[in-house]
């Protein structure tokens, strides 16, 4: 598969590349490693007009640690340079488990941390060839107004894999989002959308700049399941983060990642954890509801019964590792 003609931008300077990205509007895509962008160009999912590259700005390439303690992630860094670096290994573990299971060390070698927050959503109708899709109707990412998934469904329904989203989120760290009118500060947490085709709040213009993340405190885990370690998407995933004692936490968050086009917050287990501490109990009552909150149809890289046993055997993996981490303050 050839990729379709189209004009490649190197910026200079952040403020160049925003311009362009103002300039062109729906006619450029923005590349960080290229590894799924180009290949989705490959599949004629994507043919944008114009490809803008940042990755040779140096100023998307910085780890700084900021004046209240949180650390300021520039989003072109390297996912292998994250998971080398001494401050991810020590005070963020868990964002290092989720990089590290980022595909293969080639991936991770040219992928960035803000290109796989941004991932695009996958669906197993149309990440095809186009040949293999000309044999079927369209949907709402490509041509049409409908879902292959959910029939009757008004909005797309393919899924969000990312593996950086969830363990974030559950950190509650932010994004930095820029065009050529400014910079906003968005939290994690807002920044998924329950849409496949809209599935993050970036307007028009805008790109990911960097990642804040909040000074080190507490607990995290982040687990993945694949079939294939190093080649496939994850067939789920699930990060939590606790601050406080087993028996009296102060916070949970807790994140299921490719279920659905957004990484699903959990509030019902949150409570369950808040309220009841990490006992055997509580930990049982809340990898239930975890099972439970997804809806009968998931996606179609995996029947809906599998999803929902793996889950619950996930959750509850991961929160009984959590419990036995040593508390930190």
């Amino acid at each position: 598969m050839q990729l379709p003609q189209f004009e490649y931008i190197r910026p200079k300077s952040l403020a160049e590349g925003l311009a362009a990205l103002a300039e062109h509007g729906d006619k450029i895509a923005i590349m960080s490693g290229g590894s799924d962008l180009l290949l989705n160009m490959k599949f004629r999912l994507e043919g944008p007009a114009y490809l803008l590259s940042l990755n040779g700005l140096s100023e998307l390439q910085q780890l700084e640690k900021l004046d209240d303690g949180s650390l300021r992630v520039g989003a072109a860094c390297t996912l292998t340079h994250l998971a080398e670096h001494t401050i991810i290994k020590e005070c963020y573990p868990a964002l290092r488990a989720a990089i590290f299971v980022v595909g293969s060390r080639h991936v991770r070698n040219m992928g960035t941390i803000g290109g796989n927050i941004c991932l695009e959503t996958r669906c197993w109708y149309t990440n095809q060839s186009k040949i293999w899709r000309d044999t079927r109707e369209g949907c709402f990412k490509t041509d049409a107004e409908q879902c292959h998934v959910i029939k009757s469904a008004p909005k797309c329904h393919a899924l969000n894999s990312t593996d950086s989203g969830p363990i974030l989120m559950a950190l509650d760290a932010s994004v930095v989002l820029a065009s050529h009118t400014g910079e906003r500060i968005v939290p994690m947490r807002e920044f998924y959308q329950n849409d496949g085709v809209e599935h993050t709040v970036l307007k028009p213009g805008e790109v990911l700049t960097a990642v804040v993340l909040p000074p080190a405190k507490g607990r995290s885990v982040f687990r993945k399941l694949s079939q294939r370690e190093g080649l496939d998407f994850a067939t789920g995933t699930f990060a939590a983060a606790v601050i406080g004692s087993n028996e009296q936490p102060e916070s949970v968050s807790l994140v299921l990642g490719s279920v659905a086009p957004e990484p699903r917050v959990m509030p019902q287990a949150e409570k369950i954890l808040l309220e009841g501490g990490l006992t055997d109990e509580a930990i049982d009552a809340a990898a239930d509801v975890a099972r439970r909150a997804l809806l009968e149809v998931t996606n179609l890289f995996t029947p809906t019964f599998y999803k929902k046993r793996l889950i619950k055997v996930l959750v509850k993996d991961a929160l009984l590792e959590l419990r036995d981490q040593r508390v930190r303050g």
